[in-house]
């Protein structure tokens, strides 16, 4: 499919600030979006490349020119992040690990392997960062993703590729340990990484922020936790920053969103659970 080159340019109120958007493949002018969608069919059909650049030089530089500036042994920060809320009909699951990301297609297909549908995603380049979207379903229903099972398996199956692909990654995961490649050499301090809070959610939920060490099978065992104390939970996420977890969770205790007593008795619960470094993890 052969792309036309156009150029518009649109300016500002502000002096020296106009912003020039190009469409052209063979520019590489540094924030490509390209966006690629997959309606239940193996091969991709439609590509759009946009690359926006300002005339003001501030952003117009390479990303050839942007790595020269850096640390050759430089590794970025790896991030996974699986999203709830963007999409009501979709699971969207975002990696961002500098601009290596390589190997989507394989991803992909193990994702499926997992009974999942790929239904679009969305390929950003913005500077020296490259992050990847893939909005989920799930293959038999074609509804998001709800299982908290399920979530887990798709972020650490998104690390897992990302090892494979980018085996530096792993000097920032807690997975390269866990996985059986390259530990990190930065370790955490369980206690002070883990912080817990609890705040309202309208009448009838709270929403639950968990911060803590990552490892396999985090998410499950939360919800599991949570589950012995007999507060249900509606919808859960979670993101993977480096070493460090991110879980959303929003939850209820019989219909109603939780009181401060309560609230109090889930914060101990979890810190003392996710504080043990000897509590046992599922294995994936």
């Amino acid at each position: 499919m052969a792309l036309a080159n156009t150029a518009m340019i649109a300016s500002s109120s502000a002096p020296h600030r106009s912003r020039i958007f190009l469409r052209d493949p063979l520019r590489m002018i540094p924030t490509v979006h390209h966006k690629f969608s997959q309606p239940h069919q193996s091969n991709f059909s439609t590509f759009r490349i946009v690359v926006h650049a300002s005339s003001n030089g501030l952003n117009a530089v390479g990303s050839t020119s942007l790595k020269s500036d850096q640390d050759a042994d430089y590794v970025p920060m790896p991030i996974v992040m699986i999203d709830q809320d963007s999409d009501s009909d979709a699971t969207i699951a975002q990696l961002s690990f500098g601009d290596r990301l390589g190997a989507l297609i394989d991803t992909m297909r193990a994702l499926k392997d997992l009974g999942l549908d790929v239904a679009k995603g969305t390929v950003t380049t913005e500077g020296s960062v490259k992050q990847t979207k893939f909005f989920i379903t799930r293959l038999d229903t074609g509804r998001k993703v709800e299982d908290p099972d399920t979530l887990e398996r798709i972020r650490l199956t998104i690390i897992n590729n990302l090892l494979k692909y980018h085996p530096e990654s792993s000097q920032q995961l807690a997975m390269g340990e866990a996985f059986g490649i390259k530990a990190p050499e930065k370790k955490l301090d369980v206690d002070i990484a883990t912080h817990i809070h609890v705040k309202e959610d309208g009448p009838k939920r709270s929403l639950l922020y968990i911060e803590t060490a990552d490892r396999p099978g985090l998410l499950v065992e939360i919800i599991k936790i949570i589950a012995d104390i007999n507060i249900d939970v509606e919808s859960a996420e979670i993101d993977t920053e480096g070493l460090i977890a991110k879980d959303k969770l929003h939850v209820s205790y019989r219909g109603a969103a939780l009181n401060s007593s309560l609230s109090q008795v889930l914060v101990n619960c979890l810190r003392y659970y996710l504080r043990r470094p000897e509590t046992e993890i599922d294995s994936y």
